[in-house]
């Protein structure tokens, strides 16, 4: 077996949500989930198909976006992995909707971070043993840090 470990090279001002799930279903799926829950997202969306012809299965509505995520999927090439890049929207503007897809079996992560996808490759194919989201810990947090964090997350609107 050996490890790998893959940066998704997220673009600026861009987040991703690395996933897997268990049927070619699952693209057409994921996409109108995205569209519900955000209409005016734009996004990339890449599936590796784990069985049949094993291709990596795409959709989206930003051109560029589906272009990255088909070509980092490809290059991660775990089965039944799915990865979205999107834009116009957060990852927690989508979560509920992504897991209310019957197909979607896990989420790993959902990051504008650095992210690196950590694979184990054997003679079968790649899996996702997790990921690496941005950097460790520098400290704990001061009564400014919490004062900056309260402020920012209702410049956001996610609290009054």
């Amino acid at each position: 077996m050996e490890l790998l470990a893959i940066a998704l090279d997220t673009p600026p001002d861009t987040n991703a949500i690395l996933g897997q799930s268990h049927f070619i279903k699952s693209v057409e799926d994921i996409h109108e989930a995205l569209v519900n829950a955000v209409p005016d997202i734009e996004f990339g969306l890449a599936f590796c198909e784990a069985s049949g012809p094993c291709l990596v299965r795409i959709s989206g509505n930003a051109p560029d976006l589906v272009e990255r995520a088909a070509a980092k999927a490809l290059e991660l090439g775990a089965g039944h992995v799915f990865l979205i890049f999107l834009r116009k929207a957060f990852p927690i503007n989508v979560m509920a909707a992504l897991r209310a897809v019957p197909e979607v079996c896990t989420i790993y992560c959902a990051s504008a971070n650095p992210v690196q996808v950590l694979l184990a490759e054997t003679k079968q194919g790649r899996g996702v043993l997790g990921v690496i989201d941005g950097a460790g810990p520098k400290g704990i947090e001061t009564e400014q840090d919490i004062a900056d964090r309260q402020a920012l997350l209702r410049r956001f609107g996610y609290k009054l």
